[in-house]
């Protein structure tokens, strides 16, 4: 069982009013919603400190990279009350140069404070390429230290009256475009190498990359988060899983120009060697708008993704709505996946399992290193305008097995038909159930039960 949580009924009744869904779920008998975010207890805080105290400007104008430094200075070096300390950033736009945060500290951010990135990048910190990737994800050699850092730390949140994280991305996005990029973007937040991490009430906007990125972590809750950046931003994914376990994401509105949530692992023989997989992670009631995937898992997952559970998502105007992607070259694996109670409105693809996506880090990858993919089970998915209905596209000498698809209904655009096939199916074992339209032949028709029973 996932995250060791006891799986309770909810009754899920979607409300579509005017291209938007909203839905309704009924708590349990106790009043208990379901939650994973308890995997992180909430340290409460003995000592308060305020940007203010040591200079901090919130004119918009002012830098605040020293008040930042010297406050998580006097957090992580002077003598600190048992509990740790809170960092207040009161109401105000805080200009800033990236920071490091330290262990056993609370950034809280008030109602009205922005933390703000500069666009000057040319004192941007340059880190080493993480071990999984062997390289920048975009350049070759190191990459841009995320605006807000933390590695190997334990016992750190994020957290406010949804004050906001500001990346200024537009100039990170436009050296992309013009490919005059050095290095590969910095993230917004990043956690390497650390533990029992909460991020919650806080809202995350234009980010120069990916937005929320704990790699080699364990122990992250990342709950009633704001995620937002324009559809046309690039590679702006809003929470990352990468090699890291026992994850939480709950409860956030997610809308970027990239995935909402993408779980990953490492990036060809890179994470093959580094060998460390992304595991036990529950994605619930997260709703968004993205030109790309709603809940991904890939393409970087060559060291290994298993027991994901994803459930309650609601999606709009989406590129594709469950998106499992991996290719030849990647090694690893990808199994024990869960997905229901999805609806989804206005796409281009309902379901997509594909063993044809993503670039290599280098020429060095083996090409026999193929991906296991398998025991997949996607099961009460609802959509509406969705150009195609799936595709699954497995890898010959390794196609994907154990894939079951139960009571999804997946509607097209009234009054238009469409030149591709509802479903193409490839090199894939599995059943199907209920699903409209009728999914490939490759897939058995199961009369009766579900993917549970399979």
């Amino acid at each position: 069982m996932l995250l060791g949580f006891k799986k309770l009924t909810l009754f899920f009744i979607y409300l579509t009013i005017s291209f938007s869904c909203c839905w309704i779920y009924v708590q349990s008998e106790d009043n208990e919603v379901i939650t994973c975010s308890n995997i992180v207890q909430l340290q409460h805080r003995t000592d308060n400190i305020s940007l203010t105290d040591f200079g901090g400007v919130g004119d918009g104008k002012t830098l605040n990279t020293k008040a930042f430094k010297e406050a998580i200075y006097r957090i992580s070096h002077l003598a600190q009350r048992e509990g740790g300390t809170t960092l207040y950033i009161p109401p105000g736009v805080f200009l800033t140069e990236p920071f490091n945060l330290t262990s056993h500290m609370t950034l809280h951010l008030a109602a009205g404070a922005v933390i703000k990135a500069t666009q000057d990048s040319s004192n941007w910190p340059l880190i080493a390429p993480l071990p999984s990737y062997g390289r920048g994800r975009e350049r070759p050699g190191g990459r841009y230290m995320s605006f807000i850092h933390g590695d190997g730390l334990q016992d750190v949140v994020i957290t406010g009256d949804n004050g906001t994280i500001d990346g200024q991305g537009d100039a990170w996005w436009n050296m992309w475009r013009n490919r005059t990029l050095q290095f590969t973007r910095p993230n917004l937040v990043e956690f390497v190498n650390s533990k029992d991490i909460i991020i919650s009430n806080v809202i995350f906007k234009d980010s120069p990359f990916w937005n929320i990125h704990p790699v080699y972590c364990s122990n992250v809750v990342v709950r009633f988060a704001t995620i937002l950046a324009p559809r046309d931003s690039p590679n702006t994914d809003g929470i990352d899983p990468d090699s890291s376990s026992n994850v939480c994401i709950e409860d956030s509105y997610i809308s970027t120009g990239d995935d909402l949530v993408a779980v990953k692992s490492g990036w060809d023989e890179y994470g093959i060697a580094y060998g460390r997989p992304s595991s036990n992670i529950t994605i619930r009631r997260v709703t968004g708008s993205s030109p790309f995937a709603g809940i991904a898992i890939g393409s970087e997952a060559s060291g290994g993704v298993e027991n994901i559970l994803a459930e309650h998502i609601n999606l709009n105007n989406m590129g594709i709505g469950i998106h499992i992607k991996t290719n030849i070259g990647r090694g690893g694996y990808i199994k024990n996946i869960s997905i229901s109670h999805v609806y989804m409105e206005n796409a281009r693809k309902g379901i997509k399992i594909s063993g044809d996506v993503g670039d290599h880090a280098d020429d060095k990858y083996d090409h026999n290193a193929l991906p296991i993919v398998k025991g997949i089970t996607i099961v009460n998915v609802w959509g509406v305008k969705v150009l195609q209905a799936g595709l699954i596209k497995g890898i010959k000498n390794s196609p994907f097995s154990d894939i079951c698809l139960s009571d999804i209904n997946l509607h097209g655009v009234n009054g238009t038909r469409s030149r591709t096939p509802s479903w193409m199916c490839s090199d894939v074992v599995g059943v199907a159930h209920e699903v409209s339209p009728w999914p490939c032949s490759e897939l058995i028709s199961q009369k009766l039960g579900s993917c549970a029973n399979y």
